[in-house]
């Protein structure tokens, strides 16, 4: 987590950054400094776990009682001094950490075997250097928290951001975690967990002033450094050679310091004597070996900005020019951003028209605005009309190409001119090859639709474009039906695999053979369901909108349009009072980390798959709508990690049909309504989820606390059938039997040598 190295090197190469605090005392100067203010410590719960679950046997977990206490104690003590805590946990994983996300999950993987072949030809759990934090301890820890009376948040973004800003805009006294993001990003005190001494409150301050002092650069300069040096955004070899290129002409590399921290001088180096010399003269990428990485990494640098915050590093035009309202052509996501940009006058308007700057050229061309962005677009004068007509830039050729505005999206369409119809044609520009693809309206759609030039088809051929892949796919026709069918080429086979399109969302979906069924069926499939997944959208989301919408200023695409259900979802994700349920209903994407599954064992299934049919029936529960809710609402992306998942896609699920007396409910129904009966159509739709309505009534006799154990029991019975008696007794006796047990006591429970038969 944080930036590559940097935790090393603090501990080893600069030391003196790290400074040992009492937190009693800093909240006594907190409160003589900010009358009437309570000293307000953010925690970041997720770099807190290790520090919390400390029971010597973490393989079979479980102590749940002993895991509360210490929770309480760590509260109680913050407490007794006057420090309120605020928690903030992960509430979602944001697209462009994705990769980061799945490198972790894979390498976790083969952590997670070494443990049980440690443990197989050991017979005992290994020590304290293996460990792996317990399945769904995070989940439970926000519950254990919100009960001991804690405010616990949710990210709706990335946490450690949210954590910073919080802490920075509530002018709170610190942030306790570990994660090197926090000398980053500039805001409140960054204290470490990991140091933490419960009993006298010290820890250890790490301070970014004294860091930058070490490195003689500024706090602007930090975000630059971490996106150099690598983080979640920017992969650690992006910028390798540029890193030892900087170690190479480094004149004061120290002998006694490691490559690594090295390296990091190096670069800072780089920073205060090179780049600085050009700063707010040239932008990055005239500095930088950026290359096609120009946007991802000036998007790194921006997402250690906080709310207000500003980066010396984004191009400053000169002074003295007239600024519009929004800054044209900005990477920086700061709104308060105003850049000047040069005027000309029309002849024949009179008026002031924007230019923009070929940078090859040398010559201004002028734009326009668009009332909607408010944003420059450049201009090209049709000889024949004489007005100005929009033109999109193409950064290879680096050429105008003219733009057509769309009447209903507003949006401008490159267009391409025919040599015989002498008409403009629409032209799609595939991001990823730079190249542009002919255009041709279906006549039901009055979509555009791509046409083939490839040498190998027929040449004006209409194509499909998968929206992952971004590239034109040929159609293929079917002799009997006579009908196109798009074909989905993989680049990882070079084949060319069918598309089925569904009447319903009138979407492609690529076919694919399943090797054990032998028949064709659609990409996301259940095979065990035998189910089919078309990919849907949000029905109001025009598909040339989808297509066309920049990634900065695109508006959100929900699966769920009812705005009072979805802000009632999201109010209960950021209190953490619920479990990825705003997350399916907004993007239609979960995820789940790595659990202590042993990838060997053939006998008992992963839980990705076990608890699929109940999470599939959620799905139909949140998505649905209605009666019919899993015949038409779409398919759910699920990131599980499993074994022989390499997660270089995610699974496409689909809702399962609920089982329930009556009809399946609505969520206004069972969120809104507080009529006498809604209890009971409430456990009606528990009870559906794990598809045992038929057993309403012996579940009813059961005390309320148990309802949910016993549910989960029989669905897990069904479900698995290599579980036995012995296992059931054992789930009942730890529900049952420890009630009573003060938690001194179960602290000095002793496990049993390992059997490799039950592992």
């Amino acid at each position: 987590m944080g930036v590559r190295g940097l935790q090393g090197f603090v501990g080893s190469t600069c030391p003196h950054i790290c400074t040992v605090v009492n937190f009693k005392e800093l909240a006594e100067h907190h409160r003589s400094k900010h009358p009437g203010c309570t000293p307000t410590i953010v925690v970041d719960a997720m770099c807190c776990l290790r520090y919390w679950y400390t029971p010597e046997s973490w393989i079979c977990g479980g102590q749940w009682r002993e895991y509360f206490s210490a929770l309480r104690d760590f509260v109680k003590t913050f407490t007794a001094v006057g420090i309120r805590l605020i928690f903030f946990f992960d509430g979602t994983v944001e697209q462009d950490k994705r990769d980061e996300w799945v490198k972790r999950r894979l390498k976790n993987n083969r952590e997670i075997s070494r443990i049980f072949h440690y443990i197989k030809s050991h017979k005992e759990q290994p020590g304290r250097n293996m460990f792996f934090i317990p399945s769904g301890l995070a989940i439970f820890t926000r519950f254990a928290l919100k009960s001991l009376g804690q405010e616990t948040l949710c990210s709706l973004q990335e946490a450690d951001y949210e954590v910073a800003s919080y802490g920075l805009q509530n002018n709170c006294l610190g942030i306790l975690g570990e994660d090197t993001d926090y000398l980053i990003y500039d805001t409140c005190p960054y204290f470490s967990i990991s140091e933490l001494c419960l009993d006298s409150l010290d820890t250890v301050m790490l301070c970014r002033e004294k860091l930058c002092e070490s490195l003689d650069i500024s706090l602007a300069d930090l975000p630059l450094l971490a996106c150099l040096l690598g983080n979640d955004i920017i992969p650690e070899g992006m910028f390798e050679s540029f890193r030892y290129k900087c170690l190479s002409s480094y004149t004061s590399v120290k002998e006694n310091f490691d490559k690594k921290g090295n390296i990091i001088l190096a670069v800072a180096d780089h920073i205060s004597k090179v780049l600085r010399l050009h700063q707010g003269e040239k932008k990055l990428e005239e500095m930088l070996p950026l290359g096609p990485n120009k946007a991802l990494f000036y998007k790194g640098v921006a997402s250690y900005l906080l709310p207000g915050q500003k980066s010396p590093w984004f191009f400053q035009k000169p002074k003295g020019l007239i600024t519009l309202d929004k800054e044209v052509g900005s990477t920086s996501s700061a709104p308060e951003s105003k850049q000047g940009v040069p005027m000309c006058t029309d002849p024949e308007s009179k008026q002031g028209v924007p230019l923009c700057t070929d940078p090859d050229s040398k010559q201004g061309i002028p734009m326009c605005t668009d009332a909607e962005s408010k944003q420059g677009v450049p201009m090209c004068t049709d000889p024949e009309s004489k007005q100005g007509v929009p033109m999109w830039t193409n950064p290879e050729s680096k050429q105008g190409v003219p733009v057509c505005t769309d009447p209903e999206s507003k949006q401008g369409v490159p267009v391409s001119t025919d040599p015989d119809s002498k008409q403009a044609v629409p032209v799609c520009m595939d991001p990823g090859s730079k190249e542009g693809f002919l255009l041709c309206t279906h006549p039901e759609s009055k979509q555009g639709v791509p046409m083939c030039t490839h040498p190998e088809f027929k040449q004006g051929d209409p194509v499909c474009t998968h929206p992952e892949s971004t590239q034109g796919d040929p159609v293929c026709t079917y002799p009997e039906s006579k009908q196109g069918v798009p074909m989905y080429a993989y680049s990882e086979y070079r084949q060319g695999v069918p598309m089925c399109t569904y009447s319903e969302s009138k979407q492609g979906v690529p076919m694919y053979t399943h090797t054990e069924f032998k028949q064709k069926s659609p990409l996301g499939a259940d095979p065990e369901f035998k189910l089919e997944a078309p990919v849907c959208t949000n029905p109001g989301m025009k598909q040339e909108d989808l297509v066309n919408m920049e990634p900065e200023i695109k508006q959100q695409v929900t699966m769920v349009s009812d705005p009072e259900i979805l802000k009632i979802a999201r109010a209960h994700h950021v209190r953490a009072e619920s479990y990825l349920v705003y997350n399916i209903m907004s993007s239609g994407e979960i995820e789940c980390s790595n659990t202590l599954e042993d990838a060997l064992d053939q006998a008992l299934p992963s839980q990705a798959f076990v608890y699929r049919p109940v999470r599939q029936r959620v799905y139909s529960l949140l998505l649905g709508g209605g009666e019919d809710g899993a015949s038409t609402c779409p398919t759910v992306k699920e990131w599980f990690v499993y074994s022989g998942n390499p997660l270089r896609h995610p699974d496409l699920v689909r809702p399962l049909q609920m089982n329930i007396p009556g009809g399946t409910p609505n969520l206004k129904l069972l969120w809104l309504n507080q009529d006498a009966g809604i209890q009971a159509r409430r456990l009606d739709a528990l009870l559906g989820c794990f598809d045992l309505s038929s057993s309403r009534e012996e579940l009813q006799a059961v005390e309320n606390p148990f309802k949910a154990l016993c549910c989960l029991l029989t669905y897990l019975f069904v479900q698995v059938d290599t579980l036995c008696l012995e296992d059931l007794h054992a789930f009942i006796a730890q529900a049952l039997c420890l009630q009573g047990k003060p938690t001194v006591q179960l602290v000095d429970l002793q496990t049993f040598g390992f059997s490799e038969t039950k592992m």
